[in-house]
């Protein structure tokens, strides 16, 4: 199925393909099980829009903006989100694979859940995000902002955190141990969850 303009509904169970969707506006369209094949959605928009166990393949998100729109338990592979702008949305057990992720702004949102397993995410600016029991295993957080954000339950293991921001963060069930930090920031409260997995009897 080809199309040249989104159903200004959504689609349930459909098939889109090398569709060309270039800035198109999706509003709060609902599309649930189905599949975005090397879909052109450059510079396109969506205002609580809902992506419900869909697959994008080889799509190009880049420039789109996307304000208190959800990806549930998503598969998003080989696509380029390249400064994609996410506002408030929800983005809840959706799997990330060879992403181009950055630039891309996140502001607020929940994205419990997500696998961003070894993504690129150096320098962005994720402050206050929800990331609670997501996979950031092996991912790249060079530099990354994650000042207030929610980790509890997080995988970090073996995730780059050099230069990271993580004042204020929820790091309750997180293993720091098992990232690698260098010149990481953490506040009180951060560094004694460190001291404790390394080990150190924390004392009043």
């Amino acid at each position: 199925m080809s199309e040249t303009a989104p159903p200004p509904e959504g689609a349930t169970d459909a098939v889109f393909r090398e569709s060309d969707w270039y800035a198109a506006d999706l509003g709060a369209a609902r599309f649930v099980g189905c599949r975005f094949d090397r879909v052109d959605l450059t510079e396109a928009t969506s205002h609580g829009a809902v992506f419900e166990d869909c697959v994008f393949d080889n799509c190009r998100l880049n420039s789109s903006e996307h304000r208190g729109t959800a990806l549930l338990g998503c598969e998003v592979n080989r696509t380029n989100l390249f400064d994609s702008l996410w506002d408030g949305c929800k983005v809840t057990g959706t799997v990330f694979r060879e992403c181009t992720l950055r630039p891309m702004r996140v502001v607020g949102g929940v994205w419990r859940g997500a696998v961003l397993r070894g993504a690129d995410l150096a320098k962005l600016d994720l402050a206050r995000l929800d990331l609670r029991e997501s996979d950031l295993s092996m991912a790249v957080l060079t530099g990354t902002v994650l000042r207030g954000a929610r980790l509890g339950g997080a995988t970090l293991r073996d995730t780059d955190l050099t230069d990271a921001d993580l004042r204020d963060a929820d790091l309750g069930g997180v293993d720091l141990a098992a990232a690698r930090l260098r010149r990481t920031r953490l506040d009180l409260a951060g560094a004694i969850v460190l001291a404790e997995q390394h080990g150190a009897i924390v004392e009043p």
